[in-house]
């Protein structure tokens, strides 16, 4: 039996906070959840800190991101006293970047929105990830097409870990129900019919009746509609071939 479906046989019947603990007690000091202060990453977030679980939270700050994100990011360290690690890119890539693109070079194609996405997102993931075994998200199945053939516990074979997806089955109205009745902070561009939250420039409020990632990105086809940090096995050699025509 692999180690995955180990991990799954343990985990079936438990609650979130059991999943959770047993993880943080079969892997000590190498649990990560990444947060980005949205929605989800909210829910999830009270279920570490308001149970004192061992898990190291973390946050990537792109330097692009809305004031209401970072209002909510001081709220939650009000609200649970507890610390959230940041990780920003790397200086000489963001300035490379800018100097030779302009700043909103992401607009052009999807080949320059990538390569920023890889420079401020997907770089300093991989020093937050370095030396964990699990990453715990708050991906869900109905963000995005491109999620509809995951599960909620996989192996990320670009940073070589298993990652645990805890409310992946959970609909967005559970989740919005979760948070109001724990009283939960949240960013208020929920309440302007933002669903998804990244930076600024990349994100919009979506229409009734308008796909969930209809927000992000809107430019592009909706099949190309992740940032490079939850790429499938066939997408690894992509990345890294923009990995080294960014740093040549």
């Amino acid at each position: 039996m692999s180690v995955i479906n180990q991990i799954a046989e343990a985990l079936e019947g438990k609650s979130i906070v059991e999943q959770l603990t047993f993880l943080a007690t079969a892997y000590p000091n190498q649990v990560s959840f990444s947060t980005s202060f949205g929605i989800e990453d909210q829910a999830i977030t009270h279920f570490i800190f308001s149970n004192d679980l061992p898990i190291r939270v973390f946050t990537l700050d792109t330097g692009r991101n809305f004031q209401e994100t970072y209002s909510t990011w001081n709220k939650t360290l009000m609200r649970y006293s507890k610390t959230i690690e940041v990780f920003y890119p790397n200086t000489e890539g963001v300035e490379k970047l800018v100097r030779e693109k302009g700043p909103n070079s992401f607009y052009d194609s999807v080949e320059n929105r990538k390569e920023c996405c890889y420079i401020r997102k997907v770089e300093p993931l991989g020093r937050a990830l370095k030396g964990q075994q699990i990453w715990i998200t708050g991906i869900r199945a109905e963000q995005s097409p491109n999620r509809q053939d995951m599960s909620n516990l996989e192996w990320d074979a670009a940073h070589e870990l298993i990652k645990f997806h805890p409310i992946f089955d959970w609909t967005y109205d559970q989740v919005r129900a979760f948070v109001s009745s724990n009283g939960i902070p949240y960013n208020p561009l929920h309440d302007k019919g933002f669903v998804s939250i990244g930076c600024a420039p990349c994100t919009r409020a979506i229409a009734a009746g308008e796909d969930f990632r209809a927000g992000r990105w809107w430019w592009e086809d909706a099949s190309k509609k992740e940032c490079g940090l939850h790429i499938t096995t066939n997408e690894i050699n992509e990345q890294l071939e923009l990995e080294e025509q960014i740093n040549n």
